[in-house]
This record gives structure tokens, sequence and C-alpha cells, in this order.
């Protein structure tokens, strides 16, 4: 299994860097689509729809986030877009965990098919304007996602149930504890200032998210990075209880010893869109 994982990073990194690091944004942004489309696939089969159906899903994200670029959106100032998706991800993403697993299938069937293919639709058009306004800003966003998830697992590990005797959310990730959070926002909250820091040192010509967010003083950078470290979590309980409402552990077999396209991306369905979204304020 580690072989596999560490087999299947190697050739993403080998597809994605140099997409990423391409003179345009073009080669990033098609891959980028190119997942996007098939996590739309997956989260038709979670929510219980025939295969065929599931591909329908996947070509029509596709076919919309293609229609968004062809129409010149990568380029336009879509403030009242992030804004109101800001919104829905805080108090909808909110609602849905304190309801919990079994109120997930409840709902219906169409509007949650509907509801993720708006989100993964609008977790691309982030990524790609991320990646337009310039790679350093696209990577601090990323990089913010995997340093929270990072510092979540090993704080997780280390100090789980040591200082909270509740655990985060027992019904849908049992796992995961109120320290896994704590550590997840420590990381975000050093790399948020080092990178601003960095940016300074090295006069970089494009900033990053945490230069941009920084501008009005530090004490609002520190209020975005604990914003932001808890908005990743909230992607990956979103997911982990539509996984849970589903019966599987995970999003597919897409990505061998990784699962699937969702299985890597949940925490960025929600940050992505909130970090256009103070990149517009």
């Amino acid at each position: 299994m580690l072989k596999q994982r560490v087999i299947t990073a190697l050739v993403m990194l080998l597809i994605l860097l140099p997409a990423m690091f391409y003179r345009s944004p073009e080669p990033f942004c098609a891959i980028a689509l190119l997942l996007i489309a098939a996590g739309a696939w997956e989260w038709a089969r979670l929510n219980g729809y025939s295969q065929s159906v599931s591909l329908g899903a996947g070509l029509v994200s596709g076919l919309l986030c293609a229609a968004a670029w062809w129409s010149g959106w990568l380029e336009r100032s879509l403030g009242g877009l992030w804004m109101a998706a800001g919104a829905v991800w805080v108090l909808a993403g909110a609602w849905v965990l304190h309801r919990g697993v079994s109120a997930w299938s409840a709902h219906p069937r169409a509007l949650r098919l509907m509801a993720g293919l708006l989100a993964l639709c609008l977790a691309w058009l982030a990524v790609a304007q991320a990646r337009v306004i310039g790679i350093n800003f696209l990577l601090s966003i990323l990089v913010l996602v995997w340093v929270a998830d990072i510092g979540a697992y090993f704080a997780g590990r280390t100090f789980g149930g040591r200082f909270s005797r509740s655990k985060l959310a027992p019904s849908i990730s049992p796992g995961k504890s109120w320290e896994g959070v704590w550590g997840g926002m420590a990381g975000v909250i050093a790399l948020a200032f080092a990178w601003r820091w960095l940016d300074t040192a090295w006069a970089s010509t494009v900033p990053s998210f945490y230069s941009h967010v920084g501008r009005q003083g530090g004490w609002l950078l520190l209020i975005a990075a604990i914003f932001m470290a808890a908005m990743s979590v909230v992607g990956d309980l979103f997911e982990s209880l539509v996984k849970r409402s589903a019966g599987v552990k995970d999003s597919s077999g897409l990505l061998p010893g990784h699962g699937g396209v969702l299985d890597r991306v949940d925490a960025l369905l929600p940050t992505l869109p909130l970090a256009m979204m103070l990149y517009s304020v």
C-alpha cells in the first residue's frame, strides 16, 4: 500500500508541477478541469446515481467549467460571486455538519447532486483564477490546506484526547480530535507569517495570499489564517459525512493508494472560493 501511494503521488506531481509552473496558466487549468470532472463523477456515485448518470454529471461539470473559461471568467473580477459562495459555505457547511450523517440522505437527491456540482465548478473557477493571478498566490493557498492537514495529523496523534474530552465530530469522523484542529491552525498561522516575511525578503512580484490579506495588518492575517484552517476542516468533514452516508471509505479508486479525487480535494472545496473572496475585498 505504501509503495502504491508513493507511485501515485509521484505520477501526480510529475503531471501537476510542470503544468503549474508553465509560463501560461492554460495547462494547469485544463488538468484541474479534468480532475473536477472526475470529482463530479465520484460525487454522483456517492449520492446513489447510476454509472451513466454519474458520467453525465462529470461531463456537465466539465462543460460548465469550459464555458466559464471560454467566456473569459478567469480574468474577470467576481467579487459578488465569491462573497455569495463564501457565505453559503460558512452557513450551509455548519448547518449540514450540525444535522449529521443521518440527515444527509433525507435531502432530495437531485438537490444534493446540483449542490455538489456547483461546489466543484466554483472550486475549479477559484483555482483557475488563482493561477491566473500568479503561481505564488496559488501555491500559498494549496500549501495552506496541506499544512493544516499535516499539522492536524501530527497534533492529533501526539496530543489527541489530552486536553479535550470530546471528539471533534465522532459521528462523522471518529478519529479527528480538537487537538488536531488546534495543531492544524497553529501550523497555518506559522506558515502565513513566514510566507509573508519571505515575500518581503525576496521582493516577490506576485503577492501570496498571506501578503495580500496581511496588507491591512498582522491581526487580519491572524484571523484569516485561523478562519481558513477552520474551513479546511469543514471541507474534510463534509466529504466524510457524504462518504459515511454512502457507506464507503473512499470516494473512488481513481488514485491508487489515495482513494479518489474528492478524497484529495475535499478541504480545497471551501478554501479556494473563500481565498478568492478574501482576495476580492
